[in-house]
């Protein structure tokens, strides 16, 4: 009896979504690539620079500045969000009527769209009027994040951690959720303590899930725009211009379409291989295995 030959009529559906999906990321991709290697003074006429702009990317001291920037400020929300997530996962009632009111109380700060979030810490912030600001003031501190760059920065990360730890909850909720009970009840027989049963069961059996949080949160993180933009603008000064806010200065306040292209595409290069990094780092073991 022959085997039977495999439908591949399937394919023909999905074909369109394929087309369109490419068409719309390799057509923008393009563009940008053709625009880093010219130049234009109006009028749709152009110059071919070749690699100019890439070298005047590389070399300039203020895109090395935001993306110090951009590094410190990812690099910070990700060392507060992990430890933070997982700890609130942990502290979560895996049964009962209150399983479900602490999901959806979880779930509403992602519900809330990116501007929103930065107009609401604005308000709350504001040093007059807002109830943080009034507050913080009120205790006898000098806060005000439209002048001090120390305070800007402590109220974007706040922001952040507040939009988005909610995402490594869930996540992590849903690790700890899937471990059988087994683990634990033979945890328990053999008397091992609260922090042996995190660091031999919980922890081992959510490092996919953290995978997945550490990767969505970093990419996030590092090409976040809307919510610092109407937080602080890049403010006080440039204390808090990250790459994507200075990317949009350029490419539009400025209008240098050539060096925004350039700019786009390094800030794309290092966003993946930095992505590349940490899926490999936290693959290693398994690979290896």
């Amino acid at each position: 009896m022959s085997a039977r030959t495999p439908n591949q009529r399937a394919w023909f559906l999905v074909l369109p979504v394929v087309v369109l999906v490419a068409f719309n990321a390799i057509v923008p991709l393009m563009t940008v690539v053709n625009y880093s290697v010219q130049e234009t003074f109006g009028d749709n006429v152009f110059f071919f620079e070749g690699v100019k702009w890439f070298r005047e990317v590389l070399h300039s001291t203020r895109f090395r500045l935001a993306l110090q920037r951009q590094l410190f400020f990812t690099g910070i929300v990700l060392a507060i969000q992990l430890p933070l997530g997982v700890a609130i996962a942990l502290a979560m009632p895996r049964k009962g009527p209150w399983v479900s009111v602490n999901l959806v109380l979880m779930a509403m700060p992602l519900l809330i769209p990116w501007n929103v979030v930065g107009a609401m810490w604005n308000l709350l912030a504001l040093p007059d009027i807002g109830l943080l600001g009034r507050a913080l003031n009120g205790m006898g501190l000098d806060y005000n994040y439209t002048r001090q760059p120390l305070a800007a920065w402590l109220t974007l990360i706040g922001m952040d951690v507040w939009h988005w730890t909610s995402l490594v909850v869930l996540l992590s909720y849903a690790g700890l959720s899937a471990i059988p009970d087994a683990y634990y009840q033979a945890a328990k027989i053999d008397g091992a303590s609260g922090w042996a049963v995190l660091r031999h069961i919980q922890l081992p059996k959510l490092k996919r899930v953290l995978t997945i949080a550490v990767l969505l949160r970093f990419m996030d993180s590092f090409m976040i725009y809307t919510e610092p933009v109407v937080l602080t603008g890049g403010g006080p000064g440039n204390a808090t211009t990250l790459l994507s806010i200075d990317l949009v200065k350029v490419a539009l306040g400025q209008f240098d379409l050539g060096p925004a292209a350039a700019m786009s595409l390094v800030y794309f290069l290092i966003t993946l291989l930095l992505s590349w990094i940490f899926y490999t780092v936290m693959t290693k073991d398994e690979a290896q295995t």
